[in-house]
C-alpha cells in the first residue's frame, strides 16, 4: 500500500499524481466558511465537529487569509462554531472538551489577527455576537472555572490555562482587549488560588497559573476598579500565599541555576584559556557573553504579590532548603508539554516541607535570597533593555521590601542568619569572593552588598541615573528603620561610604557629560544626606563607637572630594542658570561635612607638626578625632530620616504599562501551536466508554 503523507491539512498518496484529499475536520471547516448554515443539510455537524481531531494550523490559517468583508459575510457561523464550543465545555466527554478548548483557542487568536488590520469590525460581535455576548462569556468562564476546580484531568486544567492566556494576551496592550472585561466581571480568581494552594496542582499549574495573575491584575490597574487586585490585596490564606511564593521561587531559581551553570560552562571553555594566557585584560567581556533570559513575567507577579499584600511579606522570609541543593524525588513526567513563558516553569515543587524536611547540613535560603540573587544577576548588565527593565523592577521590589515595618523586622532580626552568595561582576582591580569565606548575617547585609555592589559596577558612559536613583533610596530606607527602631546592625559601613565617595567622584569627573542628560545634583544631595545621616545619628544605629569614628576617618580622608564637591556645586549655585536651585541644594546640604573637615583638618596638621610626623597612621588620626569631638559644632538639619513613600499610580504607570505589553507579546509567542497540541492529551482520553 502506497504510503500516506500528511501537510497543512491534505492528505495523499505519495506514489500517485491524483488530486491530494483533504482530511474531514478540514472539509468541515471550509463548510463554516461558507456563508450557508452547515448544520443544514448535516444535522448531526457540530455533534461530529467535535469528535474530530483539531487542524490548528489550518483553522487559524483560514481565518488570517480573509478579508474584514469575507469575514463578516461568515459571522453567524462564526458565532455558531464560537457558541457550540461552549457547549461542548459542558460535556463528559473529554475528547470533545479538548477540541472545543483548542478550537477556541484558534478562533480567538484567529480573529484577533485580522483585527491588527483596518477592517473594522468588532471583534466581540465577530465571535459572538453583541445580543449574546454576555451570555456566551457568562457560561465559558464558568464551563472554565468548573474545570480548573474539578478532581479530573490536569490535561485539561493546563488546556483551560492556555486558553485564558491565549485570551489575555491576544493584544499586546491587554488594557485594550475588550472580552477581558467579561473576565473581570466573571472572575475565575478562586480558582487560580486554588490551584496555587494544592501541591499537586501547583506543581503542574502553578507557574501559567501565576502568570495569569501577574496580568489580569494589570488590566486597566489606572482607570478602574480591578476585582483581581481587590481579592490579591485580602488574601490571607497561608497554604495559598506560600503557594504563590515557592512557584516564584522556583522560577527565579531555576534562572540562578541556568545562570551559573553558563558561568560554570565559559570559564571552562575557551575564554578562561584566553584569560589564563594573556591575564586578565579580556575578563569583561567575555563575562558580557553570558546570557539567560530574564523571566519578567515572574518577577511582574512577585512585585504584585509584595505591593498589594501586606500578609505575603511573610512568605519572603519562608525558610527552605536552598534550591539545587537537595535531590528531589523524582516525579512522574507532566501530562502536558510545559510551555515557557519567558524562561522555562519548573515542572516540581522542591520546597515542600512534607516531601523535603529540612536538613541540618543543607544551607537553608527563602524567597527573599534567591530573589537577590536573581536581582544580583540581572542587574550586572543593564545595557540590555529587558535587563534594565528587569533590573528597574528588581529595585522597585526592593523598594517595597524596604517600606514595610514587618519585613525590616526579619530583615534584621539577629536570629536569622543566612550566607547570601550575590554574583559579582567580574572586574579588574578586585578579586572574585571566595564563596566558602561567606559570614551568616541577617538579611539586610545581603541587601546592603547589593546595592553597594550596583553603586560600584555601574559607574559608565550610559549612566543609569534612574537605577541609582532608586538604589540610594533603598539604602536611605533601610538606615531610616535602623534610626527608629535603633537596631545596631553589625555591618562593614566603610564599604559603602567608600562606594558613595567614588559616585561622587564620578559624578564630578564626568560632570559636562552628564549634566547633558541628567539632572546630577539629585543624585548628588542624596548621597550628601545619606553621610548627614550618619553624622546626625550614627550613634543610635552604628555598632559600635569606633564605627562612628571611621565614619569621621573616611570623611577626613576623602576630604578632597567633598572639597571639589563643594567647588562645583558653589559654582553652578552662584550662576543664573537652569541648575542653579538643585546645585544650592548641595552647598547647604554639605555644611556639616565641611564643618568636619574644616575642624579635624588643622588639628591633624598641628599634631604631625608637634610630632614631626610626615604621614599619620590611621589609629593616629583618629585620636586626634577622638580628642576634638567636644570642641566640633554641627547643625541640627531637619527631615534626614523621612521620606516620600512609594507610588504606582503617579509615577510608575508608564513603565508598567510598557513592561505589561512586553510581557504579553512574549507570552503570546510561546504559546505556539505545538504547547496546544493533542498528542498527549489524547493519550489520557484513549480509552473511549
Amino acid at each position: 500500500m502506497a504510503q500516506v503523507e500528511k501537510r497543512g491539512g491534505l492528505l495523499r498518496k505519495s506514489s500517485a499524481s491524483k488530486k491530494p484529499l483533504k482530511e474531514k475536520v478540514v472539509l468541515m471547516y471550509d463548510e463554516i466558511f461558507m456563508t450557508e448554515d452547515p448544520s443544514k443539510c448535516s444535522p448531526r455537524f457540530w455533534e461530529e465537529l467535535f469528535l474530530m481531531k483539531v487542524n490548528l494550523e489550518y483553522l487559524e490559517g483560514k481565518l488570517e487569509s480573509l478579508d474584514g468583508e469575507e469575514l463578516m459575510k461568515i459571522k453567524d457561523n462564526i458565532n455558531c462554531l464560537f457558541q457550540h464550543c461552549i457547549q461542548a465545555l459542558g460535556e463528559d466527554h473529554p475528547i470533545r472538551v479538548v477540541n472545543a478548548l483548542q478550537t477556541l483557542c484558534a478562533l480567538i487568536r484567529g480573529v484577533h489577527q485580522k483585527n491588527k488590520s483596518t477592517s473594522g469590525f468588532d471583534i466581540i460581535n465577530m465571535l459572538m455576537g453583541f445580543d449574546k455576548a454576555e451570555l456566551c462569556m457568562k457560561n465559558l468562564m464558568e464551563s472554565l472555572d468548573s474545570l480548573l476546580c474539578a478532581e479530573g484531568s490536569e490535561s485539561l486544567k493546563s488546556l483551560c490555562l492556555k486558553l485564558l492566556l491565549c485570551l489575555v494576551t491576544v493584544t499586546d496592550n491587554i488594557s485594550q482587549n475588550t472580552i477581558l472585561e467579561y473576565v473581570m466581571i466573571n472572575s475565575i480568581f478562586e480558582a487560580i488560588l486554588q490551584i496555587l494552594s494544592h501541591p499537586p496542582s501547583r506543581r503542574e499549574h502553578g507557574y501559567d497559573a501565576v502568570v495569569l495573575l501577574a496580568l489580569l491584575v494589570n488590566y486597566r490597574k489606572y482607570e478602574s476598579v480591578n476585582p483581581y487586585i481587590v481579592k490579591l490585596s485580602i488574601v490571607d490564606d497561608e497554604a495559598t500565599l506560600n503557594g504563590m511564593g515557592l512557584v516564584i521561587a522556583q522560577a527565579l531559581s531555576e534562572y540562578n541555576r541556568q545562570y551559573k551553570d553558563k558561568e560554570e560552562e565559559h570559564q571552562s571553555g575557551f575564554f578562561s584559556a584566553l584569560t589564563n594566557m594573556v591575564g586578565s585584560m579580556f575578563i569583561a567581556d567575555a563575562h558580557e557573553k553570558i546570557s539567560v533570559q530574564t523571566n519578567e513575567a515572574i518577577l511582574l507577579a512577585l512585585y504584585e504579590a509584595v505591593h498589594l499584600n501586606r500578609n505575603f511579606i511573610t512568605v519572603l522570609a519562608q525558610s527552605h532548603p536552598e534550591m539545587g541543593l537537595v535531590t528531589t524525588p523524582v516525579s512522574p513526567a507532566p501530562t502536558t508539554p510545559a510551555t515557557p513563558l519567558g524562561t522555562t516553569p519548573p515542572s516540581s515543587d522542591v520546597i515542600s516541607s512534607v516531601e523535603l524536611p529540612l536538613d541540618a547540613d543543607v544551607q537553608t535560603s527563602n524567597l527573599l535570597i534567591t530573589f537577590l540573587k536573581y536581582s544580583s544577576i540581572v542587574m550586572q548588565d543593564t545595557k540590555d533593555e529587558h535587563r534594565l527593565h528587569s533590573g528597574k523592577l528588581c529595585l522597585i521590589i526592593l523598594t517595597c521590601i524596604a517600606e514595610d515595618q514587618y519585613a525590616n523586622a526579619f530583615l534584621h532580626d539577629d536570629n536569622m542568619n543566612f550566607r547570601v552568595n550575590l554574583h559579582r561582576m567580574p572586574m579588574r582591580h578586585r578579586k572574585k569572593a571566595a564563596d566558602k569565606n561567606l559570614p551568616c548575617r541577617p538579611l539586610v547585609c545581603a541587601v546592603l552588598d547589593l546595592m553597594v555592589e550596583f553603586i560600584v559596577t555601574h559607574m559608565m558612559k550610559e549612566f543609569p541615573m534612574d537605577l541609582y536613583i532608586r538604589c540610594i533610596q533603598v539604602v536611605h530606607k533601610l538606615l531610616c528603620y535602623q534610626k527608629k527602631c535603633r537596631v545596631r546592625l553589625h555591618y562593614t559601613w566603610r564599604e559603602l561610604w567608600s562606594a558613595l565617595i567614588n559616585l561622587l567622584k564620578f559624578l564630578m569627573s564626568n560632570e559636562t557629560v552628564l549634566l547633558a542628560k541628567h539632572n546630577i545634583f539629585t543624585l548628588a544631595l542624596m548621597i550628601v544626606n545619606l553621610f548627614n545621616m550618619f553624622i546626625t545619628y550614627g550613634d543610635t544605629f552604628l555598632p559600635t563607637p569606633s564605627s562612628y569614628d571611621e565614619l569621621y576617618y573616611e570623611i577626613i580622608r576623602m576630604h578632597q572630594s567633598f572639597d571639589n564637591l563643594y567647588s562645583m556645586v558653589l559654582r553652578l549655585s552662584t550662576n543664573t542658570g537652569q541648575w542653579k536651585e538643585a546645585a544650592s541644594k548641595v552647598t547647604h546640604a554639605l555644611v556639616n561635612i565641611r564643618a568636619i573637615i574644616n575642624h579635624f583638618n588643622p588639628k591633624i596638621e598641628s599634631y604631625a607638626a608637634v610630632n614631626h610626623i610626615s604621614q599619620l597612621s590611621e589609629e593616629q588620626v583618629l585620636e586626634v578625632v577622638r580628642a576634638n569631638y567636644d570642641t566640633l559644632t554641627l547643625k541640627l538639619q531637619d527631615g534626614l530620616d523621612q521620606y516620600e513613600r512609594y507610588s504606582e499610580q503617579h509615577k510608575e504607570a508608564a513603565f508598567f504599562k510598557e513592561l505589561v505589553r512586553s510581557i504579553s507579546t512574549n507570552v503570546r509567542r510561546n504559546l505556539a501551536f505545538h504547547t496546544l497540541s493533542q498528542e498527549v492529551l489524547l493519550k489520557e482520553f484513549s480509552t473511549i466508554s
